[in-house]
């Protein structure tokens, strides 16, 4: 199994640093508001990675961090910290408003078909861990203290940039354009690890005691401590979106390397933007669209799922209604034709034991090939199309291979695995119908087939005999 590291810049083959299970950190979300549906174009694509690693047999201990605190408006520590203004705006308190958006991002995760992390971990529930860390900054000279907070000096980290890419000079110049808070840090570049109730903070409403006086931590400290703590370190796989790339994971790698002297992750895994218009989607762009606005709509939120897995997950998604659209209609086909398949096994009696064929197991080997060649789910979904269309593998082996592939592709099929019941009274139409067609009576048939419709089914003929489905 090959995926590409961001670090390396390179496909890497997957080499677990244990015998029993794989670690696995994702960059949960910062529960101030509803997730739109570029966030969770990134948590299909971990929920894609964690399915494909079970494919291949490997137990997966998943982690997702809750950010509830310390993330502020501004990457580079501007600005307020977004579930407390939020919190102000509605009257509420911190802990009210994180628990109800993480509420709402479950929901939405439920709706894709993205499978809920085993382990969900609130910032506010790991302060300990992240004062432990700071304190090893510390030690080893790499944290500093001015009367508003406490700061990782950036320049005594070697190695800071190599994720990005971006030099330090270039990073500490590029620090220069954001506004500046505290007048006595080292360096522009030099990141919070621990805000006290100072300056700006005076009055914020979630604080902790520490060593540096009361306060609270900082973005990125959250999960290099929580990962930590979960997994070990190093662990296997971290996760996130690009827009990570040049702030909050490069901030990750330097804290927990310069504290530990070790690596966070071996590899690091990060998901395209989804672009309207080629902008990417965000509230400064006030191009926002949640997963709700889709429903009300009258999408399936399986076919916004279908339409993020025919993209590569390191190629932007251009998103258009026209694009949801086409994935919606190529989703039903396939349901119809799911549906089929369970009908007419239902008609030839079902074969409860078979091996595959040679071309069935040929079909198997592409699907994880397309798999384990950095989660190439376009040529997958490829290959779950082939499959529905064949003509040399049994309908046995279909539902047998579609059902297999659902588990990593997530599209709801096995719902459609089962021939549908059928009231009475439909049936009774279609075998009215079909009397009429036999008898040439063309024109008392369609008007029978327009009331199957009227009441939610379709009727298609067939050298077996009418077929019935609910409508799509």
């Amino acid at each position: 199994m090959k995926l590409y590291n961001s670090l390396s810049r390179k496909k890497e083959s997957l080499k677990p640093l244990h015998k029993s299970w794989v670690g696995l950190y994702t960059c949960g979300p910062t529960v101030y508001n509803y997730a739109h549906i570029g966030n969770l174009r990134t948590y299909i694509f971990e929920d894609v990675l964690e399915k494909t690693l079970q494919w291949n047999g490997y137990n997966v201990k998943r982690v997702m961090n809750i950010t509830d605190v310390g993330h502020l408006t501004g990457d580079a520590d501007t600005g307020n910290d977004k579930v407390e203004e939020r919190a102000r705006t509605e009257k509420k308190t911190p802990a009210q408003i994180a628990a109800f958006y993480t509420r709402a991002f479950l929901d939405d995760v439920e709706k894709l078909n993205i499978k809920r992390p085993p382990i969900l971990a609130p910032a506010t529930k790991h302060i300990k861990e992240m004062q432990a860390l700071i304190k090893e900054l510390f030690k080893r000279g790499y944290a500093y203290e001015t009367p508003q907070a406490v700061y990782f000096d950036v320049t005594k980290f070697k190695n800071y940039g190599k994720l990005s890419g971006q030099s330090l000079k270039a990073k500490i110049t590029a620090a220069r354009k954001e506004v500046v808070e505290d007048p006595l840090k080292r360096n522009a570049a030099d990141f919070a690890l621990w805000f006290k109730l100072a300056g700006h903070f005076k009055n914020h409403l979630q604080s902790w005691s520490s060593p540096w006086g009361k306060g609270f931590p900082g973005w990125h400290i959250e999960c290099s401590a929580i990962s930590r703590e979960l997994l070990g370190q190093p662990f296997d796989i971290h996760t996130g979106g690009v827009d990570h790339i040049g702030t909050h994971h490069e901030n990750e790698i330097a804290q927990s390397q310069a504290a530990y002297n070790k690596p966070l992750a071996k590899i690091w895994m990060h998901g395209e933007f989804l672009v309207i218009n080629k902008k990417r989607m965000g509230k400064s762009e006030g191009n926002l669209i949640t997963l709700a606005d889709l429903e009300k709509k009258g999408y399936n939120p399986i076919a916004y799922r279908y339409l993020v897995l025919n993209t590569h997950y390191r190629k932007k998604v251009d998103f258009f209604w026209g694009s949801l659209e086409a994935a919606e209609e190529a989703l039903k086909k396939i349901y119809r034709s799911i549906t089929d398949f369970a009908l007419r096994w239902q008609k030839n009696k079902k074969v409860e034991k078979f091996k595959l064929s040679k071309r069935a197991e040929h079909y198997r080997r592409d699907f994880t090939l397309a798999l384990n060649g950095d989660l190439n789910t376009p040529k997958a979904l490829a290959v779950l199309h082939a499959v529905i269309d064949a003509k040399d593998v049994s309908l046995p082996e279909k539902m047998l291979l579609v059902t297999e592939f659902d588990k990593v592709l997530g599209l709801d099929i096995g719902k459609y695995r089962v021939a549908p019941k059928i009231p009475p009274e439909v049936r009774k139409l279609v075998e009215a119908r079909e009397l009429f067609r036999r008898n040439k009576q063309f024109a008392r048939a369609d008007a029978l087939r327009k009331k199957i419709t009227s009441v939610g089914y379709e009727v298609e003929d067939t050298p077996l005999g009418p077929f019935i489905r609910r409508r799509l």
